[in-house]
């Protein structure tokens, strides 16, 4: 199968083109600069310009393309630029796919359980509508913007990735070096839910979405056990053989992260129910068993 692929130097994204690869898949990475390999096509989100030249023939769509939520200290500035990064970007694939002959079958389009705002203690699942705040603002618009797909008849499926465990980056890799250095602990109180998904299960659902065909709408992409942060942070401390004994108050990760820290701070008690009626099957659904597999 011919895989286009956006966000390919990103987290999830070189994991997934290296499992396609390693099982005889072609994969064309969308990047922002001029084509200079056979496997590259141009793309540039922000004056909505994709070369469609290289999407011809392609099978399916993965873009996961956006700029990273906890990379910067929140203020208006990052903020604009992680809407535009999605919604602009996600529009670009859209209308490309829409303006080809022979569209793809599916679009793949990333997003996240932000889009469920804080849910406390309730446990929601795809049916939920929008929770508040600005990262559910985000994600209402970023999959609003895939518009043109559908109305052209691919498949679209809005991946709401969840927390992924993992050790090489993304939020969870500035974690381990922390818990490795005995200085994890519970993130304020520690009462919140953080719904999260291995990366081997990241890539698999993300597979699974490709070749399930009953597939569309929105996907929860977490385990099927959402935990507290007080429960992941003894859980890395088992694994990692470390104490757990400092904790980050609540007014400190404000100074420092800004508005980010109400999203860290907030709780989101996601299940993956389509993932899991589509037949999908987890390999590391327990906490422990995720770190450990992160580790590897």
């Amino acid at each position: 199968m011919r895989i286009a692929v956006t966000g390919s130097t990103g987290l999830i994204g070189k994991a997934l083109v290296r499992s396609l690869r390693a099982d005889g898949h072609e994969v064309v990475r969308l990047v922002r600069h001029a084509a200079g390999a056979p496997d590259e096509v141009e793309w540039d989100p922000r004056r909505q310009y994709v070369d469609t030249r290289g999407l011809m023939s392609c099978e399916a769509v993965v873009h996961l393309a956006g700029a990273g939520v906890g990379e910067h200290r929140w203020n208006e500035e990052w903020k604009k630029e992680i809407r535009d990064s999605r919604v602009l970007g996600t529009a670009a694939v859209a209308e490309a796919l829409a303006s080809l002959d022979v569209p793809p079958k599916v679009l793949v389009s990333g997003s996240a359980i932000g889009y469920y705002g804080d849910t406390g203690d309730r446990a929601v699942d795809e049916d939920a509508p929008p929770g508040d705040g600005f990262m559910a603002d985000v994600c209402v618009e970023w999959e609003g913007a895939a518009a043109a797909a559908e109305e052209a008849g691919v498949r679209t499926v809005f991946a709401r990735t969840g927390l992924v465990v993992a050790s090489e980056g993304g939020a969870w890799g500035r974690l381990f070096p922390l818990f490795r250095a005995g200085l994890g602990g519970r993130l304020g109180n520690g009462r919140q839910f953080w719904s999260y998904i291995s990366m081997h299960d990241e890539i698999a659902a993300l597979r699974h979405i490709i070749d399930t065909e009953s597939l569309a709408g929105p996907v929860n992409l977490t385990g099927p056990q959402p935990l507290t942060n007080r429960e992941v942070t003894r859980a890395m401390g088992r694994v990692l053989h470390r104490p757990t004994l400092f904790a980050a108050p609540a007014p400190a990760m404000r100074l420092v992260l800004g508005e980010f820290a109400d999203d860290v701070l907030g709780s989101q008690r996601v299940l993956p129910t389509r993932l899991l009626e589509s037949g999908f099957s987890f390999a590391f659904p327990e906490i422990d068993e995720a770190v450990r597999a992160a580790l590897r």
